[in-house]
């Protein structure tokens, strides 16, 4: 029997059925065969691409965050920019909610590279400010998205209700928040942080102590 003049799977086409696997079973339940015969190979047929189920998993995790939009063209204003990115990369990992902790062991942190350095386009902080910007804004992003990834996978409300003999103050702040969805809440937390981003600019380099009389301002 002559061979096929291609071949019949890639590292892209096996990654978007391991994918559509976890989607359909959980990432519990995700194995070779499975993705195997969802491609109509045989098993063995993977191991030409990946040397093991982890490989293969690490392939997923990049897909998760492949297509993310491109910041280089937008006018945005520079904190606007880096909601922009954080929003879409925490609604690509909730489309796929039982793929989303993955991140927590293959996050492909280079693929984010490029859209840093993009969003730092007329960034009004000094150099030294940029890593602790990426730091918070990353782990506000993935926090949050693995978080509601985890509630939406178990099918269960992101925030219980909170009783309010027990829990008055909580029960309150629930009551009192004005967002109809986690994702307009998310976006509030980010602006938030660059808040305080800002306000710590306004005291001086980072490293140095606020002083006194700048912590009675906020006090």
């Amino acid at each position: 029997m002559a061979r096929p003049s291609s071949p019949l799977i890639s590292r892209e086409n096996a990654a978007e059925a391991a994918l559509a696997v976890i989607d359909e079973v959980g990432l519990a339940k995700l194995s070779l065969v499975r993705v195997a015969q969802k491609l109509g190979v045989q098993p063995p047929s993977l191991y030409h691409h990946f040397t093991d189920k982890a490989a293969l998993l690490e392939e997923v995790a990049r897909l998760l965050l492949l297509n993310l939009p491109g910041l280089e063209k937008t006018e945005l204003p520079y904190e606007e920019r880096i909601v922009t990115l954080c929003v879409s990369a925490r609604r690509s990992l909730l489309r796929h909610p039982n793929a989303a902790v993955l991140m927590l062991q293959f996050f492909p942190r280079h693929l984010l590279l490029a859209a840093y350095n993009e969003a730092a386009a007329g960034d009004p902080y000094p150099p030294e400010f940029h890593m602790a910007v990426i730091e918070g804004t990353e782990k506000l992003t993935f926090g949050s998205a693995l978080f509601a990834a985890a509630a939406q996978a178990r099918g269960i409300p992101p925030m219980p209700e909170a009783d309010r003999e027990k829990l008055p103050r909580l029960a309150l702040a629930l009551d009192a928040n004005p967002f109809d969805d986690e994702e307009s809440l998310f976006v509030e937390t980010l602006r938030i942080f660059f808040t305080g981003v800002a306000e710590r600019y306004r005291r001086g380099a980072l490293g140095q102590p606020v002083s006194d009389s700048e912590q009675l301002e906020t006090a």
